[in-house]
């Protein structure tokens, strides 16, 4: 096959994201917004239901085909009525973003003092909610002949040193073994760790005077903080056909923050 630029345009699929309609200026949105001009079809799913839906109507209004749904990742039924009213709607599902995610909201306790609740609570959306997401659009992928999973984890997990780097740390374990697992019915599942982005989220969590802004700074080759839309073209990538034989990887958008071999 020669490579094309077309390979990276994704017409004719159906794409599901998860977290893509709460706070403004999100990764999510970000990542929808560019499936959507890449040709796809865009499933918003969220937990505001409303953010959604407002979501999925920026996409219509620029010309391209989407649906809002207010999606709890971390309970089973919700998660099985997302992927049944994707295939009601659009006929199936080609491509999940799992992305939807506890990040301002989880406890920064220790591990030792952590209650058990914030614990199980943060695993549930974190790490379950994504394969919960993923059990729901896998027999549609299978059905269409492949797809692609992206499962949205964290340089904070590199290394882990708390709750919410180890929920993202055990994440990664999911990609891989989904990537083992379903890589000979076509379907690949791979991880975007971000570094420090300037969503709205990310800068309640990270101010611009925090102290951790001077030591990324210190740390990064590139730069300590990117936008949104700087992440849309990796998970481009991984979701079209030029990304066709990758599977089973985590790949660092984060200015050099996180260097490995």
């Amino acid at each position: 096959m020669t490579f094309s630029l077309d390979q990276f345009r994704l017409d004719g699929k159906v794409a599901v994201v998860t977290g893509a309609g709460g706070r403004g200026n999100s990764i999510g949105r970000a990542y929808a917004m560019g499936l959507a001009q890449a040709g796809a079809t865009v499933v918003v799913a969220d937990l505001n239901g409303e953010g959604a839906q407002a979501v999925a109507a920026e996409i219509t209004e620029r010309g391209g085909r989407a649906l809002g749904l207010q999606v709890d990742v971390a309970d089973e039924g919700s998660a099985l009525a997302m992927g049944a009213a994707a295939k009601d709607a659009f006929g199936g599902v080609d491509i999940l973003i799992n992305n939807a995610a506890l990040m301002v909201d989880i406890s920064y306790d220790n591990c030792e003092t952590v209650s058990l609740d914030a614990w199980n609570r943060a695993l549930a959306v974190n790490l379950t909610g994504a394969l919960l997401c993923a059990r729901a659009v896998i027999p549609s992928m299978r059905a269409r002949g492949g797809g692609r999973i992206v499962n949205q984890t964290s340089g904070g997990a590199f290394p882990a040193t708390g709750l919410y780097g180890i929920s993202k740390l055990a994440l990664v374990g999911l990609t891989t073994s989904l990537a083992k697992q379903l890589g000979k019915d076509g379907i690949t599942c791979n991880a975007i760790a971000p570094g420090n982005v300037m969503s709205d989220a990310g800068k309640m969590l990270v101010p611009d005077d925090s102290p951790f802004i001077r030591f990324l700074d210190m740390t990064c080759a590139l730069r300590a903080r990117g936008e949104p839309d700087e992440l849309v073209g990796t998970a481009l990538l991984l979701c079209s056909e030029a990304g066709r034989w990758i599977t089973g990887q985590t790949i660092h958008v984060d200015g050099g923050w996180v260097l490995r071999p």
